[in-house]
């Protein structure tokens, strides 16, 4: 079975959050090894610099060689859900290798992360909170997964 990777900061706090990505990640399953890590949040005593500059060591420790680190970045890439489909499914012929998404905390990725990024995607223009981008992404994981399988989930 092949596999996908997310990195994600902080746990999901909120219940209709938790409730939709275990939907999704159940779905994902269904085609895919989805491996996830939690990465903590920084302290809250620290600033936004300094907080996401500590979540993004925490993330770098994390990724090991086989990963192709992906970051989640408003700046990023934004692909239509096929073209997403087919470029995710690229990169999973190599099976050595394995698509990594990293999604940061509330104040974004450090830029020591979005440096070691061997992609940087968006999912739109518009700033999402973390949490609510964690499950947009594992439901597009799962569109994905149906799109290439050719099962009836997406809709042209």
């Amino acid at each position: 079975m092949r596999i996908i990777r997310l990195i994600a900061v902080g746990k999901l706090k909120q219940p209709f959050f938790r409730g939709a990505a275990a939907h999704y990640v159940e779905a994902v399953s269904r085609q895919y090894r989805l491996e996830e890590s939690t990465v903590k949040d920084g302290p809250p005593k620290l600033g936004p610099e300094d907080k996401s500059a500590w979540e993004g060591e925490k993330i770098l420790a994390a990724l090991d060689d086989r990963d192709i680190p992906i970051c989640l970045d408003e700046r990023g890439k934004a692909r239509g859900s096929e073209a997403f489909a087919h470029w995710m499914d690229a990169m999973l012929e190599d099976q050595n290798r394995r698509p990594c998404f990293i999604v940061g905390g509330a104040f974004g990725l450090s830029p020591a992360v979005r440096r070691r990024a061997s992609h940087t995607m968006s999912l739109g223009p518009m700033t999402l909170p973390h949490e609510l981008a964690r499950v947009v992404l594992l439901e597009q994981l799962y569109r994905a997964s149906t799109i290439i399988a050719g099962t009836p989930y997406h809709h042209r």
